[in-house]
């Protein structure tokens, strides 16, 4: 059975500091995304995770993201950060993400020629998809083919969307059209809510979370 969402979450990924966590939490942001990734220039410490988490109010979830991190780092990081969901971005197989102690979002690169494996081998709490740049791990703001994207939906079971994640490109100008043609529980932003890679805009963020409250969108999308 397929579950109807009450409302578009929405992830704001790439946060660096505390004073961008609480902007995005008075925005009603429901999740705030830390990298891990080294190579990231938003990438922060698991102690600099440790002290925003400590203070972040009830309901909100602190995700981090890993790329193609061995096992027992990921999880000493997520011991040592606070933080409440892991998001595996890399390669990582099936197999590679059973077993953690906490909940686990798996990332996939989607285009027009980089296919999606067959995503119903994992076994995982969400999935996330984002749009590729070569060379990157992330989506570096560039739009998926949401297009393309609905029609591979269209073969996957029914209850799919009540995991999925979108990301890709999405700002507060075109956040309504992907979620009217995807349809996920949630959405992740990190690029199109910047003034800079890892600093973000808190009129940005307030317009992107804004763009999704209105009353067509508000109560699910139909």
């Amino acid at each position: 059975m397929e579950i109807e969402s009450t409302r578009i979450r929405v992830k704001v990924c790439g946060i660096t500091n505390l004073k961008d966590a609480l902007a995005a939490v008075a925005a009603g942001a429901d999740a705030l995304g830390f990298v891990f990734h080294e190579a990231s220039p938003r990438y922060v410490t698991p102690w600099k995770v440790a002290d925003i988490v400590e203070i972040l109010p009830p309901f909100v979830a602190a995700v981090g993201i890993f790329v193609n991190r061995p096992r027992q780092q990921v999880e000493e990081i997520a011991e040592r950060s606070g933080i409440h969901v892991i998001q595996l971005h890399g390669d990582e197989s099936p197999e590679q993400c059973l077993d953690y102690r906490w909940p686990v979002v798996k990332a996939f690169r989607f285009g027009p020629e980089h296919r999606l494996p067959a995503l119903e081998h994992y076994r995982v709490s969400g999935v996330l998809i984002d749009a590729v740049v070569p060379g990157k791990w992330g989506g570096g703001g560039v739009t998926l083919d949401w297009e393309l994207l609905g029609q591979i939906l269209k073969s996957l079971p029914s209850d799919f969307r009540s995991r999925l994640v979108l990301a890709g490109g999405l700002t507060a100008e075109n956040v309504k059209q992907a979620v009217k043609l995807i349809r996920p529980f949630a959405v992740d932003v990190s690029t199109g809510v910047e003034e800079s890679p890892g600093n973000k805009s808190a009129r940005l963020v307030k317009e992107f979370i804004d763009a999704l409250r209105t009353e067509a969108y508000y109560g699910g999308v139909a």
